[in-house]
């Protein structure tokens, strides 16, 4: 039977550079590489790819092709069985396929050697004030611990683990389909390279076991919802001598009552009365660090702010942030008659309590009248 055409199996143009061959070929080995796919004809399909791929990744291989076709590969001399070399499907895909030989867990000739432990992840939620100022926290976890019993070596003391007899310790297998050559890892040891005749009866052969442990945990000031802390060597520990992992600490800051932080800066409201809005004077002004005295100017109105610098929040960057202090002027609701007659008194000095009232006739002082109930 003919073969078809190289390019037509990569379904790349003629003119394809060296990265498009590439990346057809890796597309379509993973497809079809009879470990992965679920076709009937993925051996075949899978062996047509490799082939077109080592000729036309070969600068000399698809000169020849280029001009004589699959004619020319057998007259220059190219042995078809180097086409089940691995040389540069390993190159190609490195780790990639990797996972899926061993089940997921990768074969490496480290794998056999030290295991850097996992990371860890706490979140932790602290008070406005806390993230402001910075603080310390003792948090509690439980972590995975090398064995006590065991030393973290899984097996029975007393004992020791003996060399897989499988993959006579190498960790990983040959496996040969068609005229491919594949290592995955073994499925004895599960790529240690060792076999644990004894397990320890306290880790159940693990070599490890669930600790709680307490960890004083410093947050700097400045933090707020979303930070990330980092603990290095505080995560799971490592096996086989590997360093520990890290542990992350993510915050949550809890909403204040009175207190509202934008960036650097915390804002708050302040009522004051229509008297001393109009005619000015002095309040006082709660903030993170006691309170404030700050001057109403006269004719003060609702939405002005005032700003009080230096009493905001701690930035991480260094610097600290200011207070912002929005004014409301509060409307009394409930009038006894002498405030009626003061502010009567203050309608009839004001010019535009004289103004016209809109298709009633009346004036604004005689409608603020009938309000009041004068």
């Amino acid at each position: 039977m003919s073969k078809r055409d190289y390019y037509e199996v990569l379904g790349v143009a003629r003119n394809a550079d060296e990265n498009e061959i590439k990346k057809a070929f890796r597309d379509l080995a993973r497809k079809y590489h009879p470990d992965v796919s679920k076709e009937a004809n993925a051996d075949a399909k899978f062996k047509e790819i490799n082939e077109a791929y080592q000729v036309l990744s070969d600068k000399d291989k698809r000169s020849a092709y280029d001009q004589f076709g699959h004619a020319g590969l057998n007259a220059a001399g190219f042995d078809f069985r180097d086409f089940g070399g691995f040389s540069s499907f390993n190159d190609i895909f490195g780790d990639l396929f990797s996972g899926m030989f061993s089940g997921g867990g990768g074969y490496s000739s480290a794998s056999r050697g030290a295991v850097r432990g996992a990371d860890l992840r706490y979140d932790l939620t602290i008070d406005f004030e806390e993230a402001v100022f910075g603080c310390e926290k003792q948090i509690k976890i439980n972590r995975p611990a090398n064995c006590t019993e065991c030393g973290g070596s899984g097996a029975e003391p007393g004992t020791s683990s003996k060399q897989c007899p499988v993959c006579n310790g190498s960790g990983s297998i040959s496996i040969s389909q068609g005229f491919f050559a594949m290592r995955r890892t073994c499925h004895q040891c599960q790529g240690s390279g060792e076999i644990i005749e004894k397990p320890c009866k306290t880790c159940k052969g693990s070599g490890k076991i669930s600790h709680e442990q307490n960890i004083d945990v410093k947050i700097p000031p400045g933090v707020e919802t979303g930070s990330k802390l980092k603990l290095a060597g505080e995560g799971e520990p490592g096996s086989k001598g590997g360093p520990n992992g890290n542990l992350y600490i993510f915050l949550t800051v809890k909403k204040h009552d009175f207190f509202e932080r934008v960036g650097d800066d915390i804002i708050c409201e302040k009522d004051i009365t229509f008297p001393l809005a109009a005619l000015g004077g002095e309040i006082e002004v709660p903030t993170l660090k006691g309170v404030v005295k700050i001057k109403i100017p006269p004719g003060t109105q609702t939405n002005k702010i005032f700003r009080l610098r230096g009493y905001g929040s701690k930035s991480l960057r260094g610097g600290v942030g200011d207070q912002l202090v929005k004014i409301f002027v509060r409307t009394p609701t409930e009038l006894n008659k002498r405030q009626k007659e003061l502010l009567m008194q203050l309608a009839e000095e004001d010019p535009e309590s004289k103004a016209t009232g809109i298709g009633s006739g009346k004036s604004f002082l005689d409608k603020f009248k009938e309000v009041l109930g004068g």
